[in-house]
């Protein structure tokens, strides 16, 4: 008997000091009112900005993540009940793509508050008309809204177009505006949240409010797109009126972060969500998949190659198959040197390595030279404008004196306009042109440069598309063997 009540005490010893602890950190707040809750190591990180942003420490605050990963739990569900526990005086809203939605995350956050377990964390925050609620009824409680039993603050829960009248919003926290692909891509629904933003929520925002926006971008003239060209993100000296923001791209792409220190390439969830999967998906539709799970939305409508590009795994044997390199060097000091080394069969140009770099030539004559031996290269063709011909001279010597005699390296000047070649070329582009299914990850730059270049309007740089274009100009796929016997010999 006395084991059973020692540990009887031990129990409640451990269950108050999570108690103590839930009170002031919303991931343990979460463990403990959702005992089923495993984190990730990514939730430690996203948990950690909810926390500070029901703290106070973050004015506004933007989260991108992929669906299914725990995003409204988080934001839209336990941080508002923790909130409201921190503050039982704090005005909360909950704003989602219709009221239904919006009414549904309205119940989930009353439930929690309704537990025995958040009583036990808070018990100084309760629901009018619950079953700790004052008996005179007096307290609003309804699908849409709920007060605070003997304080002033509240829980409202509107869609997109809803009312928020009456008072100011303390807190207001926007989840998923747009339903999906769809809606985020028509431009009156965009119109439609923005108008409403501008005349709704934020009419009844004061100069101490909190915004959290937590998206899955799908345009990136979203109402997050548009806050953020706007507003800019967050910088304490140059914009501290700016936004935080927070992007966990399934797949991650570039150096860690402070945010997400995972390696180039990792799965953000692979527990979850397997890096496997993740490929197969962004196989399936990469446009999608950019916007969806990468959070880089770009309007299909606007792409240069907005069809998406095809990818392989293994190169199938061809008699007539070459090894090249097409090779744009930069003009000027901003452009990007952009060499590819490719396959070439009779039916497809099959993309096997490349360098896309802004450093100098004292980087990238080597680094081009080692890129041509390692792929036994037979062919090479570099463009010969402003400076493309010293450029090939001291690639091809660097090829001889590191061994390589076996590839043949040509230059020629480039005097087309090259808008005009990008674009008539862009079906051939896409129609022939495989890449390695990592491509993304492998080449994240280019990458970008190709899958995010416009058809109209500024292009920062289209030294990518370019050579990409120059490759089905010089090749033979399809074509007769007279493009290129003039150049090889």
């Amino acid at each position: 008997m006395d084991k059973r009540k020692e540990k009887e005490r031990l129990l409640i010893a451990m269950k108050e000091q999570l108690n103590r602890k839930a009170r002031t950190d919303l991931l343990t707040f979460t463990i403990a009112t959702m005992p089923t809750f495993i984190p990730a190591d990514f939730h430690r990180r996203y948990y950690k900005a909810l926390d500070d942003f029901a703290k106070g420490k973050i004015k506004k605050l933007a989260v991108f993540m992929p669906p299914q990963h725990g995003k409204s739990e988080g934001s839209t569900r336990r941080l508002p009940a923790y909130a409201l526990g921190l503050d039982p005086n704090k005005k909360i809203a909950i704003v989602s793509y219709s009221d239904t939605k919006a009414k549904k995350f309205g119940r989930e956050c009353q439930r929690i508050i309704d537990s025995k377990e958040y009583n036990q964390i808070f018990p100084e925050t309760l629901l009018g008309l619950s079953h700790v609620a004052d008996v005179s009824g007096t307290w609003t409680r309804t699908a849409n809204e709920a007060e605070i039993v003997d304080h002033s603050g509240s829980l409202k829960a509107v869609g997109v177009g809803g009312p928020l009248t009456g008072e100011p919003v303390d807190m207001l926290i926007m989840d998923d505006l747009y339903k999906d692909a769809k809606s985020a891509w028509s431009s009156t629904i965009r119109e439609s949240v923005s108008d409403w933003y501008d005349t709704v929520a934020d009419t009844r925002l004061h100069n101490g409010s909190q915004q959290l926006i937590v998206f899955t971008r799908w345009h990136e003239n979203d109402l997050a797109g548009r806050l953020l060209k706007i507003q800019g993100e967050f910088d304490q000296d140059t914009n501290p009126d700016g936004w935080v923001v927070i992007k966990f791209p399934a797949i991650k792409i570039g150096a860690p972060s402070e945010w997400d220190p995972r390696e180039e390439g990792e799965a953000l969830w692979p527990e979850r969500h397997s890096l496997h999967d993740l490929q197969i998906k962004r196989k399936k539709n990469p446009h999608v998949f950019e916007s969806l799970y990468q959070q880089d939305p770009k309007p299909a409508e606007g792409l240069m190659y907005d069809s998406g590009f095809r990818t392989y795994d293994v190169i199938p044997y061809d008699r007539k198959m070459i090894r090249k390199n097409y090779t744009d060097t930069a003009d000027t000091g901003e452009d990007y040197l952009c060499s590819i080394n490719y396959v070439e069969t009779s039916m497809f140009y099959y993309v096997t390595d490349v360098l896309f770099t802004q450093k100098p030539m004292e980087y990238t004559e080597p680094m081009t030279a080692k890129m041509l031996s390692r792929g036994e290269t037979d062919q090479a063709l570099i463009e010969s404008n402003n400076g493309g011909r010293g450029f090939a001279r001291n690639v091809e010597k660097q090829c001889r004196i590191i061994g390589n005699r076996k590839t043949k390296i040509k230059w020629f000047h480039q005097k087309d306009n090259k808008e005009i070649r990008i674009f008539s070329h862009s079906a051939e582009v896409q129609n022939l042109i495989l890449f390695p299914t990592d491509w993304s990850t492998r080449w994240p730059e280019f990458y970008n440069a190709v899958t995010g270049y416009m058809k109209t309007g500024h292009n920062e740089h289209d030294d990518a598309p370019d050579a990409l274009t120059g490759i089905v100009e010089h090749g033979n796929t399809g074509k007769t063997k007279q493009n290129l016997n003039g150049l090889f010999g």
